[in-house]
């Protein structure tokens, strides 16, 4: 929209309405506020959504893989053909072995449940989420043997365990005597301590050689299942389609979707329900634009007139007005663009000043299952956002422009 010289300065004088035009240049504050917040809220509400799925999605998948070959009962006998089967598959990046059994855990009278977790020590040692999240002690001392086992913080703080401690570790798969079966305590020294940032997992995990896991469990050479590592998690279903067709039968696969089935959809639906729901205070805004437009035409309607009888062209007036509500909501609309990077940015901050004010605990972890508020900006949802709050304020500044434009000179002037 391009516009003469004559149209610039009439624009920018209306931008600031003269005296006895406050209620117009309040209307238009409040406008421009609004516009602000609104774009400020969708982009930080947006993006924390982006970041708590794809913090939880790399922590979950992380430690689960993107899928798992799960034998019958909890056992996998055969488990390196079916790993073998696994690797030839296309799409497949590796498949090692795993062995996860819900036990009990005794330290100095405090009782908890645990998930045992049996890797290789090759496996513990490559994995990205555990070995950069450790907190205390080394996991280099986790060998096959040696009776040392991790466990995460959570866990830790619950028992009241730390690195050289001696838990205990309660299998109700035991010794069957004429009085029953007799459960199975065997004890560990804890020589590290993690913590992944996924409250259930540091909360619950015990992780152990797989095969001092066997040894505990009995299950001789086998396993529990297979965990499988894929080029692409969206595409996870077709990649292990012939898998689940040579292991029907034997054993069953689950993928990462189908084991967080309801927190993702969860996650999914409240993004779009919140999208929608923000996007109402752009409206609102953009609304308040329309008003003070209305509100500018009523009082300007004798300049209006003047500037036709002098040769103004009906266009040229649409492009004034356009341009007032336009420049209202583009400013607003980079005021919340540079307000939701700085409250993104100091986003944690913000957690713990208004936790410290109020006194409340904003964030549980126990709650919401990560420690920390994450963020993840999508460049092409703040784009959306942008031109959302933009094209609102163009399309609602279309009416009194056309108001304006339509203002017959005649009839205005008539009686001056």
């Amino acid at each position: 929209m391009i516009l003469s010289r004559y149209e610039r300065m009439i624009a920018k004088r209306y931008l600031w309405p003269g005296k006895g035009e406050g209620i117009i240049a309040l209307v238009a504050g409040f406008s421009l506020a609004g516009v602000m917040i609104g774009v400020a809220a969708l982009i930080v509400v947006m993006s924390v959504m982006n970041g708590f799925r794809a913090e939880l999605f790399d922590k979950i998948v992380g430690l689960n893989g993107h899928a798992v070959i799960q034998g019958y009962d909890g056992k996998l006998p055969n488990w390196q053909g079916i790993a073998a089967e696994a690797m030839k598959t296309p799409g497949v990046i590796s498949a090692t072995p795993l062995i996860e059994q819900p036990l009990m855990a005794s330290f100095n009278g405090r009782v908890e449940g645990v998930l045992l977790r049996g890797m290789r020590v090759k496996d513990i040692s490559n994995n990205p989420t555990i070995k950069g999240n450790v907190v205390a002690g080394t996991m280099s001392a986790v060998l096959p043997g040696s009776s040392n086992v991790a466990i995460g913080a959570r866990l830790a703080e619950s028992l009241g365990a730390q690195v050289g401690s001696q838990i205990s570790l309660i299998s109700p798969q035991g010794q069957t005597t004429p009085f029953g079966t007799v459960p199975r305590i065997v004890s560990y020294t804890v020589v590290a301590i993690f913590e992944v940032g996924v409250y259930d997992y540091d909360k619950a995990f015990v992780l152990m050689p797989i095969a001092d896991a066997q040894t505990l469990l009995m299950l001789d050479d086998a396993v529990g299942m297979v965990e499988v590592q894929t080029v692409d998690a969206d595409k996870v279903g077709q990649i292990m389609a012939p898998i689940t067709a040579k292991v029907r039968g034997r054993a069953v696969v689950t993928d990462w979707r189908q084991m967080n089935a309801s927190l993702f959809e969860a996650l999914a639906v409240e993004r779009v329900a919140m999208f929608v729901v923000l996007s109402l205070i752009i409206v609102v805004a953009v609304f308040n634009i329309l008003s003070s437009l209305i509100m500018l035409v009523r009082a300007k309607t004798r300049d209006i007139a003047i500037l036709r009888t002098m040769g103004a062209s009906r266009t040229g007036m649409m492009k004034i007005f356009m341009t007032v509500g336009v420049t209202i909501g583009t400013v607003g609309t980079l005021a919340g663009f540079v307000l939701g990077m700085l409250l993104l940015y100091f986003r944690q901050n913000f957690v713990n000043f208004v936790q410290l004010l109020t006194g409340q605990n904003l964030w549980d972890p126990s709650i919401r299952f990560l420690t920390e508020l994450p963020a993840k900006t999508d460049p092409f949802e703040v784009t959306a956002i942008v031109v959302l709050a933009i094209g609102s304020a163009f399309l609602f500044t279309l009416y009194p422009a056309w108001k304006a434009a339509s203002t017959d000179p005649v009839q205005v002037l008539r009686y001056e």
